[in-house]
């Protein structure tokens, strides 16, 4: 029984074949077009009139021709070529990509007589995927060149994506490292923390902050502080998790050296002010020139804590902190002599040899061998060897061509900076020796005293 509203079979395929927006190309086993339809002419440019009866292969580029050579035999074979990707050759010479599947067309008998070829213009597509490689590439361009470790994880916190900069800091893959696998790289005295917060956050959507280690391809671990973002949709559901990482150890160590450094400084601070103390208190004992006494060795002591500030509290050269004491002599300076190979010393042993230094140095101006222009001062150090396992420091100071000297009938506060103080803080023997040819003192301690 027929169905009076249905056109002719025949009709009907062929208003199908017409209306399609695919092109549809008929060939036969030669590759000579024998059908053309519409849409194949929007596609090509060719009209039916124009292309029916050329060959196939005028279509192809030059570099493809051998697809056509893989096609025209699967379809002799009877065998229909897969759904493909490829480009043609429209009438004005351009190219456009299409997807592309080609069947065998047989007769009553069954006998391959002809091939079909479906082909979908996917130009908009693949321009669209084109963008779409341009942005991801535009993506690993920034994630793979920032700094930061950087890790893309699902509304669960099941992280399926890490950039570059991880994989070379860790040593490891994403196989090894999604999912939870990061735990591998925390250290085992943090992760379990680390764990319980960042899970917390991972239920409740909070951003997420922490500070820990992580253990480096090399073995060694590095401070990061971490941070995650909650990615929503438009309805405010979380989506997706974007964390970074970023190292923060030296950082942290600077944070480290400061604290130390500000306990540092006030723990000399209140040194400083005892030590002022003691000198107000005994220069005013001593009955000499109060004021401008304590002045002269006030400025020595600025001197040196100048010299100490400018080396970050950290060891200062000998020689150093010798020319810093000594400037105040003006030209006599000329008269005075240093000779030692570099030695560096603590603050500590800074601040003892550098007033020692000073209060010789305004004697000799005031008294000794500087207060004539014959007279000169020799200041030499050297490292010796001595009877246990490490070496002595020895520092000589040597006047001459001064007036005559002899033994003081006493001793005030400016010989206990020159012998007590040193001694005391160096842990080692200072000797005071007063010839007619001029004064002299000589340090001797162990090395390790003056550099820790």
């Amino acid at each position: 029984m027929t169905d009076d509203r249905l056109p002719d079979a025949s009709a009907f395929l062929a208003s199908i074949v017409e209306n399609s927006n695919d092109a549809i190309v008929g060939k036969l086993l030669d590759g000579t077009i024998v059908s053309w339809n519409s849409a194949a002419e929007r596609i090509f440019g060719f009209s039916a009139e124009e292309i029916v009866g050329r060959s196939i292969r005028d279509l192809i580029p030059d570099n493809k021709q051998s697809e056509e050579d893989r096609i025209l035999a699967a379809v002799a074979r009877g065998e229909t070529m897969p759904t493909f990707e490829t480009v043609r050759r429209r009438k004005d010479g351009s190219l456009v990509p299409l997807m592309v599947t080609v069947s065998p067309v047989r007769d009553a008998a069954g006998t391959i007589i002809a091939a079909s070829k479906i082909a979908r213009d996917i130009t908009d597509r693949k321009r669209v995927q084109e963008k779409l490689d341009d942005s991801e590439h535009r993506f690993s361009l920034l994630a793979d060149n920032i700094s930061q470790l950087a890790w893309i994880a699902d509304s669960e916190g099941w992280i399926f994506w890490y950039n570059r900069r991880w994989f070379e800091f860790t040593g490891t893959n994403l196989q090894e490292m999604q999912g939870w696998g990061w735990k591998a790289v925390h250290h085992p005295d943090y992760v379990d923390a680390v764990v319980e917060r960042v899970s917390h956050c991972f239920e409740t959507g909070k951003d997420w902050e922490d500070t820990f280690p992580l253990r480096g391809a090399d073995g060694e671990y590095r401070w990061f502080l971490s941070r995650a973002l909650p990615i929503r949709d438009e309805d405010g559901k979380v989506i997706y998790w974007f964390g970074t990482n970023t190292d923060v150890t030296e950082m942290r160590d600077a944070e480290k050296r400061i604290e130390l450094l500000l306990l540092e400084v006030n723990h000399r601070s209140k040194n400083m002010l005892a030590m002022i103390q003691s000198l107000a208190r005994r220069t005013a004992v001593s009955g000499s020139d109060f004021v401008s006494t304590l002045e002269k060795r006030i400025s020595g002591l600025a001197r040196n804590q100048d010299l100490l500030v400018s080396q970050s509290w950290s060891n200062v050269p000998l020689r150093d902190i010798l020319e810093t004491q000594l400037e105040f002599l003006g030209e006599a300076v000329g008269q005075v002599s240093l000779e030692g190979p570099a030695v560096s010393l603590s603050p500590g042993a800074a601040e003892a040899i550098a007033m020692a230094l000073h209060e010789m140095a305004t004697n000799a101006l005031k008294y000794g061998g500087l207060s004539e222009e014959g007279g000169s001062v020799r200041i030499e150090w050297n490292i010796v060897e001595a009877e246990g396992e490490t070496p002595d420091f020895v520092m000589s100071w040597c006047e001459t061509g001064g007036p005559p000297v002899s033994q003081p009938e006493r001793t005030g506060f400016g010989s206990r900076i020159i012998a007590d103080f040193p001694r005391t803080k160096l842990r080692g023997d200072v000797k005071l020796e007063y010839p007619a040819s001029g004064f002299r003192w000589t340090l001797r301690c162990p090395l390790p005293n003056i550099a820790d």
